[in-house]
């Protein structure tokens, strides 16, 4: 696998696990609010780390480690990501891959080979305006393809949606429901703006500040949410 980096010990990417993360290097989505540019920008790729190097790593600590969170980048753009994951699931890892959701068929196969114990897929914003957030030529239909092919998958998961100020409004946030369905659990975070893909600043962003806690329309939905048994959360930096 390209691997761009390897974060060794995380007590807050994998819930209620200790995990080490892998960082896969390429992305077909080009987000503007990116926060891994080196994994998504060419010319500012990093050195690979040796996939061999990265698995004996795993290998000592799987004693002292319980879970392993593969992220991106998009890992699915990866040859080998499943014979990696099933290298990995053999250490008796238990597995968390992110996704962009945009290559539902090795979803398929992961979950037909039972090597993910939990998806996180991010939802980039609501249908009618993927492909101005992601800057990629997809049909947008793949992306509720995956996302009931996750719900099928029998694993916990969950759908997480990143609030840009510049191009999603509260009235798109409120929209995000219509993709969502009853046992979904939804997460808004809020966008990092220290380190991004178009190195945005913050006091460019022309909206003002933004609460969540506060916002009207994010209280609305996880009332909405509450009402057709979705757990809607807020994620604030």
């Amino acid at each position: 696998m390209n691997i761009g980096g390897l974060q060794k010990f995380s007590l807050l990417d994998y819930p209620g696990q200790l995990s080490a993360i892998v960082f896969t290097q390429g992305c077909n989505f080009r987000c503007p609010y990116c926060h891994n540019p080196e994994l998504v920008d060419p010319q500012r790729y990093s050195p690979l780390l040796e996939t061999e190097k990265v698995l004996r790593f795993l290998y000592r600590r799987h004693k002292k480690l319980s879970a392993v969170v593969v992220t991106g980048g998009e890992p699915t753009l990866q040859e080998d990501l499943i014979p990696f994951l099933k290298l990995t699931k053999a250490m008796r890892y238990k597995i968390k891959l992110d996704t962009n959701g945009s290559r539902p068929e090795v979803l398929q196969e992961i979950v037909n080979q039972g090597l993910v114990d939990y998806f996180a897929m991010d939802i980039k914003a609501p249908l009618k305006l993927y492909k101005v957030i992601t800057r990629a030529d997809l049909e947008v239909g793949t992306i509720e393809k995956s996302m009931e092919l996750i719900r099928r998958s029998g694993v916990d998961y969950e759908f997480r949606t990143t609030y840009f100020d510049l191009l999603l409004s509260t009235y798109d946030l409120a929209s995000m429901q219509d993709l969502l369905k009853p046992g979904d659990k939804f997460i808004i975070q809020q966008c990092h703006y220290n380190k991004t893909l178009d190195e945005i600043k913050r006091e460019n962003i022309v909206t003002g500040s933004f609460s969540f806690h506060e916002n009207p329309a994010c209280l609305s939905l996880i009332h909405w949410g509450t009402e057709h048994s979705i757990k809607i959360s807020l994620r604030s930096l």
